[in-house]
């Protein structure tokens, strides 16, 4: 896997911690492992041998063969390899905690749509680019779930959306039965709101970790999925009809915990009282042993009392000493001989008889039993939950995808997306597209939709406006509506055609890398190559200002480049979100390139932010305008308008075109201007307040002459 794939995949899964071979400790492996530090453990270099870690695997899932996970490819030795030294690995941190473990699952890469770190950052899949000041990402939007495994699926899915057009219309069936049926769908999210993390309650169980308390969240939860169940009826969808089948609440371990785990338990079951009464009978007679003690000593100390005629007697405990009878000193006299001094007061002594001697041995023997007895019959329930685990998460796994299907239904009826048409037509047209983050954070009338059209007759996309104008949001909204579509759900747009692609490319923003010793503009074309030299012609690529972070006629140069090579080369397809209004002439030039921009008007020296897409190349970028808005002080502005007034009347003779391979003016050919004006010419100015008509001939060779002179002394 190349690196920057690797990085990518250590991001997506969130990997806390690196297993690798004993050789690599040595080694300097700084930035070849993704950003940031993560815990690291190393295991001798045969533990990841490929005989030794096959063997391991088959022995820990009880199989035959490999063949029976689909590990028979050619490239997946090295997939058997890091499995068997990971599984090696957690029995040997956790001995006899891997029950719960699932045989892994391959997933090939033909089957799901690959979204790299820098286009998950970029189009703020998960997390927002600016967390700090209010921003949020999609998941935040669309994540609707009630329980935790489904937010975990949910991400996934977000994570690794489909590539398969049939596997993503079965998840869109399943999602568009609930949107139409919102009775049935309140029903079961109710239903699924009772419901514990079943998956980490059963690992926890199968690791032999769970406490009382765990094991009764599991037993209520067991009990209300047969509610879930009954919520989804007779459903018509491919995808629900499989939850169902099979569909195993495992009541009968809900029974044995519930019969064996008083509901009340404490947190741990050091503190006693786990077992519920009337579970084991010989449990319930040590009880009765240790509870009656209360009444036995009220008893003895009336009896004792009277034997005695102390009338103060009183019988009590201490942890120290244990059992005593006290008697006050002035009492003492009357103490009988078959008392036994345990301890001296200041005013009072304390003792023991028999009968007390007795009754302690009785009561603190019980203790010790009911402690053991309990300890060991809780075990034995948290071994029958651990031997339950496969059918508890295969139970989590189909809660999981009611709870998605569920929630991606809630959030396409509150938020009125549609459900968009997946296939495998190379094209994507959205009709009333919206940005889904965006359109959340402003009010619903306020945000302008689009309709974009990506096919081959078109498949590059120049897109111009000045800053501001939303040109980054149609960029990112493209992407967003096309990742939520391949997910398998429905999408904010007026109706979507989605033609599947392979991956998501963006290029938006860039910041430097200064501890790797990189600029911006290196960033730029380090994520810009990688764009190129992964892209197919299923890609979609969404590039915002390629080359800004040079000079002019470099960026100019290279994003030209960029568009070229895209459409001849690549074929994927590309918005390219630009300021260089020149590359607008790549829609003449190429046959399958096409010009929009985001629409402004002007209302005099004040622009009014249309957000409207339109055919065509904008020709201004209005910054003068945007600085304004932003507050820059009024003779900045001013005499911003003043230098553009010149670099444009100096450019409108001197720029030249750019021709069909992006030629460019060499050195003799460019103007430098200066930002600051210098005097005028004392000979312009004369000329500037002459009248020729008010002269003589001879009035007029005399001022040349004398002009003359002036430029010769100069």
């Amino acid at each position: 896997m190349p690196r920057c794939e690797l990085e990518s995949e250590l991001e997506r899964i969130d990997a806390r911690e690196l297993l690798l071979p004993r050789s690599w400790e040595s080694a300097s492996l700084d930035g070849a492992l993704g950003q940031g530090e993560r815990p690291r453990a190393y295991r001798e270099d045969w533990c990841f041998d490929a005989d030794i870690a096959a063997e391991q695997i088959c022995r820990h899932f009880r199989i035959k063969s490999l063949a029976s996970l689909g590990l028979t490819e050619a490239g997946d030795e090295l997939a058997v390899r890091a499995t068997g030294a990971l599984l090696a690995y957690l029995l040997e941190v956790q001995p006899g905690g891997g029950s719960h473990l699932r045989p892994p699952r391959v997933e090939r890469g033909a089957s799901v749509l690959h979204l790299d770190e820098m286009t998950r950052r970029n189009l703020e899949v998960v997390r927002p680019l600016r967390a700090d000041l209010g921003g949020r990402a999609l998941i935040d939007v669309i994540d609707e779930t009630v329980t935790p495994m489904g937010a975990r699926l949910l991400r996934a899915w977000l994570l690794r959306p489909l590539a398969d057009h049939e596997a993503i219309r079965d998840r869109l069936d399943a999602v568009g039965e609930l949107v139409e049926d919102r009775t049935r769908r309140k029903r079961v999210r109710e239903g699924l709101r009772a419901v514990r993390d079943l998956e980490r309650l059963a690992g926890k169980a199968g690791a032999g970790r769970s406490a009382p308390r765990d094991l009764l969240a599991l037993a209520r939860s067991l009990r209300e999925t047969p509610v879930v169940k009954e919520a989804l009826g007779d459903p018509g969808s491919g995808e629900l009809r499989a939850v169902l089948e099979g569909y195993d609440p495992v009541e009968d371990l809900a029974d044995l915990i519930e019969r064996a785990i008083d509901p009340e338990a404490p947190a741990s079951l050091a503190e006693g009282g786990v077992v519920r009464a009337g579970y084991s009978p010989e449990l319930d007679e040590l009880r009765a042993i240790r509870d009656g003690a209360v009444g036995w000593i009220a008893e003895l100390q009336g009896r004792e009392r009277v034997r005695t005629g102390i009338g103060s007697l009183k019988v009590g405990y201490n942890r120290v000493f244990g059992y005593y009878i006290e008697v006050t000193k002035p009492n003492l006299s009357k103490v009988p001989e078959d008392y036994e001094r345990r301890q001296t007061l200041t005013n009072a002594e304390r003792f023991l008889t028999p009968e007390l001697k007795e009754w302690e041995s009785k009561v603190l023997s019980a203790e010790e039993r009911i402690a053991d007895l309990e300890g060991s019959l809780f075990r034995e329930v948290r071994e029958a939950a651990a031997g339950q685990v496969k059918r508890v998460q295969d139970l989590a796994t189909r809660i999981a995808l009611v709870d998605v299907f569920s929630a991606l239904a809630q959030v396409a009826e509150r938020n009125d997306y549609v459900r968009p048409r997946v296939d495998y037509d190379d094209r994507i047209q959205i009709y009333g597209g919206r940005h889904p983050v965006v359109e959340c954070m402003m009010p619903r009338e306020q945000f302008v939709p689009n309709d974009i059209r990506i096919d081959r007759d078109e498949r590059v996309i120049i897109l111009t406006g000045p800053n501001m104008a939303g040109k980054s949001t149609v960029l990112r909204q493209v992407g967003l509506i096309t990742l939520l579509a391949q997910m398998g759900s429905f999408v904010p747009a007026d109706a979507a055609e989605i033609g599947v692609a392979d991956r998501i490319f963006t290029r938006v923003g860039a910041s430097d890398s200064l501890a790797q010793g990189q600029s911006t503009f290196m960033v730029e074309m380090i994520e810009t190559a990688a764009i190129l030299n992964g892209a197919t012609d299923r890609s979609l690529v969404l590039l915002d200002e390629i080359g800004r972070g040079t000079s002019t006629y470099d960026g100019v140069s290279i994003a030209w480049a960029v568009s070229e090579h895209i459409h001849e080369r690549v074929g994927a397809k590309t918005i390219f979100a630009t300021h260089y209004h020149e590359l607008t002439q790549l829609a003449d030039l190429l046959p399958a390139a096409a010009a929009y921009n985001v629409a402004v008007k002007e209302v005099g020296d004040d622009i009014v932010f249309l957000r409207r897409l339109e055919r065509g190349g904008a020709d201004r970028s209005y910054g003068v305008q945007v600085a304004r808005l932003a507050g820059l002080p009024r003779e900045v502005i001013e005499r911003a308008r003043q230098i553009l007034r010149d670099l444009e009347g100096v450019d409108a003779g001197s720029r030249p075109g750019l021709g069909r391979r992006g030629r460019l003016p060499d050195s003799a050919e460019r103007v430098q201007l200066s930002l600051f004006q210098p005097p005028e010419n004392p000979v312009l100015e004369r000329l500037r307040l002459l009248v020729p008509e008010a002269m003589t001939p001879l009035e007029a060779l005399a001022l040349l002459a004398e002009l003359k002179r002036q430029v010769e002394d100069a």
